[in-house]
């Protein structure tokens, strides 16, 4: 039997305009984009099992928020490939959080690509394409700017998947928790031998996060593709 969200989970839940604002700027119309998302996650994405009902108090701080801070690494008008989309995350809260980016959704799976095209439609997010695809069949290869993932596999997998998508001089980022450092020791071979140069660890979205229960930052994995 699945446990549903306490009331005292989803109080938690709520998150403050200031946090909102300092993530997605203070512009009603990406407010409204990123509230309604996270609706739709919290409803029709149970439903179609793109989201457990446990995650549903930690969509802001661990899922959404975290995700969107990611657009402090991301140069302007960056052409962005997100491998194994999942329920959009981080796709489509960069996306909303930054108009200028162009951003692909890049999913195997029907059921969370039809999720992904039913969430574009119902708010309008013009900045956004989603395909049905394994990163290793996503062609034309070599023309992103940045490669960003979270959530997906090992770094060691990873870097076989998104480096050869992004443009020589391009990079990938990858969202990883507190073993980064360790994942990147473990796959200084398999980067090198991908193209890439040193990795880098940065933690986005400090002092952006303003509530309590939001106050862990994105600690992100980039790595520049140098051949």
């Amino acid at each position: 039997m699945t446990e549903e969200p306490t009331s005292s989970e989803i109080a938690e839940a709520n998150v403050s305009r200031e946090t909102l604002a300092s993530v997605f700027g203070d512009d009603e119309e990406r407010i409204a984009r990123v509230e309604a998302y996270v609706g739709l996650l919290s409803t029709i994405g149970i439903e179609r099992g793109i989201i457990g009902p446990r995650e549903v108090p930690r969509l802001w701080g661990r899922h959404v928020l975290s995700s969107a801070v990611v657009e402090e690494l991301i140069p302007e008008k960056a052409d962005v490939i997100d491998v194994g989309s999942g329920g959009g995350l981080p796709g489509i809260p960069l996306a909303i959080a930054r108009p200028d980016l162009w951003v692909t959704l890049v999913e195997p799976m029907q059921r969370r690509v039809d999720f992904l095209h039913e969430v574009i439609e119902a708010i309008g997010i013009p900045n956004l394409e989603v395909l049905r695809a394994r990163a290793d069949e996503v062609d034309p290869r070599g023309r992103a700017d940045v490669v960003v993932s979270r959530a997906v596999a090992p770094l060691s997998k990873l870097v076989g998947w998104c480096l050869p998508l992004a443009k020589v001089g391009g990079m990938m980022a990858a969202i990883k928790g507190q073993g980064a450092s360790l994942e990147v020791t473990e796959s200084g071979g398999l980067i090198k031998r991908a193209g890439g140069g040193k990795a880098e660890i940065t933690v986005c979205g400090e002092g952006k996060l303003a509530d309590p229960v939001f106050t862990v930052p994105a600690t992100v994995v980039t790595i520049k593709r140098i051949r």
